[in-house]
């Protein structure tokens, strides 16, 4: 592919491109895991569904343990607006509600509905297709929602939310960068459903009411940019592209994504709709065309399952809720050499406290790493104040004043560097020598600063019902001191004061009404 420089950025296949500060190269380790097509994974004899699978407030349950349950009924309805439903992965009887160990580097339990599948994929009566052509954008809203889709590229932010984004939409863009190491599941997507892909881009498009729409690949993944591109001239669209993106971590960012397509930054604290658009994962875009065209929520997920302690990497589509060993076993895991497990990718996956957990709606990947790649790591030393980290930065913060002020629990001051801003990609740890594991200093911080903050709003509450109920308590008193004046029995010394007062009244208006004496 030739590419020609340009002033402020490069010219790819018609297209000008910009840069964004910093970023990384990696080894990719993707390889691994396209030798293959996507498989289906074995359905489970059990399912697990965390009524926590998104950003915003867990789902509640709508089942009983004993009820049978069909394919993709509804279980758990919306928390409140950010939200998201959960659906039946497979047809099966609820046989518990508990508490069950989730995908969190916390190794907490939260609530989940366990179901005991029956092996029959019975479907719910409830599914209605329909062309998003004949629906209005709040429709196809509506379907998002009820369908339970959420960002599948790892955020979980509720998709219905997105599309309705309040302001004109110039450009949709559909992320299929996918630059993090090991993580495939995109790639195989692009490639061997391109159709939904596209599709989903049609959908959301109508939603938004985008002028334009850019289908954003890594250029180190051909076979999904071409694929795509004949996808797009078969069906006839023309106003939709794909454009080719220079791999480099984290251009998959959605900020830096922006920067690299139109050369724009979207503002600290800010959201892309400032700068008229929205962004969705290209996966978040076929579950949007699987629930719109075909009525289907959102029960499944492709997984990138690799890793060193696994001998056989591979895409699955696996239903959510399925046991991760039973994953991890498909693909011939070595169990007994495994010495980590992280959700997600190796630069910005959190590595899971149980390996008893469930597959949920933002796992894309799960990274086995063995336990003698874990000790080969190298050991971590004092800052050396190289400056490394700022230079890789890609939002252009200072990592090493983050660090200090994390590490002394400086919380006021840490946010004067915009901590907020940091996307937690791990450029900075990735490049210190000292391997310092910055990122999560990072995390602590914000978890710091938001239970402050959260402490802080319940003290607010606390303070403004303490206030009301002295304000009431002193009402109710006065209002009771009235009541008791207008009751209060009138006495023989108050009678005889208004006995003389009424004569002297009287006497006053005879003497007035008489004439004056000669």
């Amino acid at each position: 592919m030739e590419v020609a420089s340009t002033e402020g950025g490069k010219r790819r296949r018609g297209m000008k491109l910009w840069s964004f500060h910093g970023g990384i190269h990696p080894p990719g380790h993707k390889r691994e895991s396209t030798t293959r097509p996507v498989e289906s994974a074995p359905l489970p004899k059990e399912l697990v569904l965390p009524m926590l699978q998104h950003l915003g407030a867990p789902a509640d349950p709508v089942v009983k343990v004993g009820d049978r349950v069909l394919k993709g009924e509804t279980i758990a309805r919306p928390g409140n607006f950010i939200s998201a439903p959960i659906h039946a992965s497979s047809s099966g009887t609820v046989v518990a509600i508990e508490e069950r160990p989730v995908p969190h580097p916390s190794g907490l339990s939260a609530p989940c509905i366990v179901i005991e599948t029956d092996g029959k994929e019975e479907w719910h009566p409830s599914r209605e297709p329909a062309d998003h052509r004949d629906l209005e954008p709040a429709e196809i809203r509506d379907r998002v929602r009820q369908a339970g889709i959420v960002g599948l590229g790892g955020a979980g932010f509720p998709s219905f939310v997105k599309l309705n984004p309040g302001k004109t939409v110039k450009t949709l863009i559909l992320n299929g960068a996918e630059c993090e190491p090991y993580i495939t599941c995109d790639d195989a997507l692009m490639r061997e459903r391109p159709e939904q892909v596209i599709k989903g881009a049609m959908v959301i498009r109508r939603a938004v009411q985008a002028q334009h729409c850019i289908i954003a690949v890594e250029d180190n993944k051909p076979a999904a940019i071409d694929t795509l591109t004949q996808t797009l001239r078969s069906e006839g669209v023309t106003d939709m592209e794909v454009v080719a993106v220079p791999a480099r971590y984290p251009a998959g960012g959605e900020k830096q994504l922006i920067k690299v397509l139109t050369g724009k930054e979207v503002p600290s604290g800010g959201l892309p709709i400032q700068l008229g658009i929205v962004c969705h994962n290209v996966a978040t875009a076929a579950a949007v065309f699987r629930a719109v065209e075909l009525g289907e929520p959102l029960i499944s997920r492709i997984v990138t399952v690799s890793g060193s302690a696994v001998g056989g990497p591979r895409n699955l589509e696996a239903l959510l809720g399925t046991p991760v060993p039973d994953l991890l076993r498909h693909c011939d895991t070595d169990f007994e050499g495994l010495g980590e497990l992280i959700m997600g990718g190796p630069m910005m996956g959190v590595a899971l406290a149980h390996h008893q957990v469930p597959l949920i709606k933002t796992g894309n990947c799960l990274l086995a790493v063995s336990r003698s790649e874990i000790e080969q790591r190298p050991v971590v030393r004092p800052c050396i104040r190289c400056g490394n980290c700022a230079e890789a930065c890609p939002v252009n913060l200072l990592p090493q004043q983050l660090y200090w002020h994390a590490q002394s629990k400086n919380l006021d001051k840490i946010q004067e560097f915009d901590l907020f801003d940091c996307i937690e990609c791990g450029c900075c740890a990735y490049v210190c020598p000292s391997n310092l594991p910055l990122v999560h200093y990072y995390r602590f911080a914000k978890s710091e600063i938001r239970a402050q903050q959260e402490k802080k709003r319940k003290a607010d509450i606390a303070r403004e019902r303490h206030q009301k109920r002295l304000e009431r308590l002193e009402r109710e008193k006065a209002e009771r001191a009235a009541r008791r004046a207008r009751k209060q029995p009138v006495t023989d010394e108050s009678k005889k004061a208004a006995i003389q007062a009424a004569l002297e009244r009287t006497k006053a208006a005879k003497k007035e009404s008489s004439p004056d004496e000669v």
